[in-house]
Formats: structure tokens, sequence, C-alpha cells
């Protein structure tokens, strides 16, 4: 039991991958993005722009780019994006020099702001009857996105949230507990073995069956990651006993160890052609107007 109806949505929530084909009354898509707007931002600053997509083809489109057909069959799309080009504007015509798109702080706090805004507008959803699901193959699809919704420079896409009324009660996946991400007054270190207990009572197995394409795939990684030895040794120790512990599955072959970290570069590249440059060194003109500043701030 919880106090409210709010703790209950909060606690209970759950991604909905599976829609009724039945559409989003107008009103509670204008209270949605009445409450993406509201929600809280750093400085009030609001650097987020939702572009809300409900036309069928823009949206079977979209499930193709991000491998999840479901996507198109959610009557409402809504592609969360950071806009560093809003308060550009704004500052030009407020006669102010704006750094935005320069500033790693100004990038870490818009990226706060918007994730805030797609969870409010989730939490919203469920209080309205619907359901809603987190897409973020979004940023595999970045330039794609950017083309398609036509996203002007210092606009970048963030996370995808699909919309709808659910065709069936979705299951609750199981979390960590409070004493598994809850430290009192600082961190403490985890003791692995007991950490790896709770992590299977969370997953609820502790064996993972693959094919032999999967068990090629997930050497691949290992060889990359570990060299050739080690992934030799790895090969033979799961040959011996047959499966992938659960966090094996998640790292060599969803999440992939060897593959993701090698897309910082094109991300950052991305990102420069959006004209945004969070992760570049910058100086100002006047390097000699910095001394006016306290050095602490």
């Amino acid at each position: 039991m919880y106090p409210n109806e709010t703790l209950q949505i909060m606690n209970e929530r759950a991604s909905v991958r599976n829609f009724a084909n039945r559409e989003i009354e107008p009103e509670k898509i204008d209270i949605l993005m009445q409450t993406a707007c509201n929600s809280a931002s750093g400085g009030n600053l609001q650097p987020v722009s939702i572009i809300k997509i409900q036309d069928q083809a823009m949206r079977t489109r979209l499930g193709e780019l991000c491998w999840q057909p479901f996507i198109g069959k959610a009557p409402l799309n809504l592609l969360f994006c950071m806009d560093i080009h809003r308060n550009e504007v704004l500052a030009d015509v407020g006669e102010v020099p704006y750094t935005a798109q320069h500033a790693f702080r100004h990038f870490w706090i818009s990226f706060q702001d918007v994730i805030i805004s797609a969870q409010s507008v989730c939490t919203a959803a469920d209080s309205l009857g619907l359901g809603s699901c987190y897409i973020g193959t979004v940023i595999d699809r970045m330039e794609e996105c950017i083309e398609l919704f036509e996203l002007p420079k210092h606009v970048i896409p963030i996370v995808l949230v699909v919309v709808g009324y659910p065709a069936s009660k979705p299951s609750i996946r199981p979390k960590f507990k409070q004493e598994v991400m809850v430290h009192n007054e600082k961190y403490h270190e985890y003791d692995p073995s007991l950490l790896y207990d709770k992590y299977i009572e969370r997953e609820q197995k502790s064996q993972t069956a693959f094919t032999e394409k999967q068990l090629e795939v997930f050497i691949a990684n290992y060889q990359a990651v570990c060299g050739k030895e080690e992934a030799a040794a790895m090969w033979e120790k799961i040959r011996q006993r047959g499966w992938l512990t659960p966090i094996q599955y998640v790292f060599g072959l969803h999440y992939h160890s060897a593959l993701i970290p090698l897309k910082n570069l094109k991300l950052i590249e991305i990102l420069q052609k959006q004209d945004m440059h969070f992760f570049e060194d910058w100086q100002p003109l006047d390097e000699s107007a910095l001394a006016m500043f306290d050095e602490e701030e």
C-alpha cells in the first residue's frame, strides 16, 4: 500500500510496448505538453524542445530507424531535444554574448532538464490511464532525426518517448532495493559476492542460454577489450559450463563492450555539425578581460 495515488504510479511504473488501437484525446495530449513545459529547470533556462509526432508515416519511420516497430503503433511519439538555440535567439535580441554551445556545464544541466521533462510526461501519462516507453536508440539515429525533423544548429535529439493506451497491463520489472542503491552519508563499497547475489535475485535467474552466433559475438567483444589469451580462456570456461551469466549477456551481447565506446568520436562529430562544442577547449577573444573575474568563479 502507498500513502497516495501519485506514489503508487511512480513505484509501479512499467514500460508499455503493446498499445491499443485507440487515439489519445486532444485534451490529454494538451495536459502532457503542459506538464512537460512546467517541469523543473536549472536556472529556469528551459533548454528543452519537444517534437510532437502523430503522423502515421513518421511514426512508422521512427520505428524502422530505431529497430523497434512498436513505436509506429503508439499514437503519440514525443522527441525530446536539447535546445540551446532558443536562448541564443533571446540573447541576441537582448544584446548579450552567448556561449552555451561551448560550455560543458550548460550541456550537463540541459541534459538533466530534458530528462526531467520527459519523466514528468511519463508520470503524467500514467496518471491519465496512458502508458509510455523510453526509446534510447535515438542516440544511434541522431543524424537521421536531425534531418527528419529539421532541427536547427544548437538543437539535438536526446530521447524519444512513445505514449498510448496499453493493450494489456505491462509487467513490472524487479529493481534493486534501497540496500543496494542507497548509501548513508557517504559511498560504501560493495561486497562483490553479496552484490552479485542481489543482482541474481533481481534478475530472477543465474544462467542465460546462448546460440553459437551469440557466443562468437560475446568472445569477439571479450577479445577486443581483454585480449586473445583471456578471450580463449573465457571461451573454454563458457563451453564447459554451457551458459552465460546475466551480466555477461548484458555487456557482452546487448550493450557491446567493444563497440559502444567506438561511437564516442562519431557522436562528438555530430555535435560539432550542430555547432555544439561542449567537449572542446574554448578561449574568449579578449583573454585579458578574464582578469576581472575572481579565480574561484
